[in-house]
């Protein structure tokens, strides 16, 4: 049976997190496979960590977006992350995967591997087809390495590189407020992990290092937010499976 196909007003979801951070999510898509997108409020510049799968505007249909200059991060280059980027002027990604960013395909998105109908409780607007599907190019404007700020004017988020998911994988993390946007290295749920020992090994040190941050809060890549708590006993049952 053919699913339903979703109207454009009601594809995007938004709800106040506190500290000035914005959940913004794609409600149509089923939990494991929807990004979560996350505005932050800055003095000078807003930012924006990831985009979410592009076949709804960002821009046309979540004003929030578009009332102030902004950033926008990509954690990583995945399908559901960066569908909307290209409707940015202000890009940022890992020097990694800058070149994914400039010339996505539908294998090194890995839209090929995961994008069907099955992933949606509703499909979004016509004339959407998954068997078409594809992320449209957004150069990044600026190349991010491991230590690198993003600066907002009255907040900074220090660029941590955690590759194993991805070669270009990163984190943002503000340590005036103890917040961390983990990307998919870490949330609470079933993690995807790189298969190969280069990979492995790169995912435990990502752990480890994201395990010795002060976190109050952490805001990942998919599922629900969650405690600095919680985010160390993740991580360390994590570890111990690895052990």
């Amino acid at each position: 049976m053919s699913l339903p196909q979703a109207q454009k007003q009601d594809w995007w979801r938004i709800r106040p997190m506190g500290d000035g951070v914005t959940h913004i999510d794609e409600p149509h898509i089923r939990e494991f496979y929807r990004c979560n997108v996350w505005h932050v409020r800055g003095r000078d510049t807003d930012m924006l960590v990831d985009s979410g799968m592009g076949v709804v505007s960002l821009r046309d249909w979540v004003p929030l977006v578009t009332e102030k200059p902004l950033q926008a991060v990509a954690s990583h280059t995945h399908f559901d992350h960066i569908g909307c980027h290209h409707e940015f002027p202000c890009r940022l990604c890992h020097e990694a995967e800058a070149h994914l960013m400039a010339a996505p395909t539908r294998e090194n998105t890995f839209a090929d591997k995961y994008v069907t109908d099955e992933i949606f409780t509703t499909l979004p607007p016509q004339p959407y087809l998954s068997s078409t599907y594809a992320v449209k190019a957004a150069p990044a404007t600026r190349v991010l390495v491991d230590g690198d700020v993003v600066d907002l004017g009255d907040r900074h988020f220090e660029v941590i590189h955690t590759p194993g998911h991805s070669p270009g994988g990163i984190a943002l993390w503000e340590a005036a407020t103890g917040v961390l946007f983990s990307g998919d290295i870490v949330y609470d749920g079933e993690l995807i992990e790189g298969t190969s020992a280069l990979e492995q090994a790169q995912y435990v040190a990502s752990m480890k290092r994201l395990l010795e941050l002060p976190v109050r809060v952490v805001h990942g890549g998919h599922f629900p937010s969650y405690s600095g708590e919680r985010h160390r006993q993740i991580i360390r049952d994590w570890l111990v499976g690895k052990a």
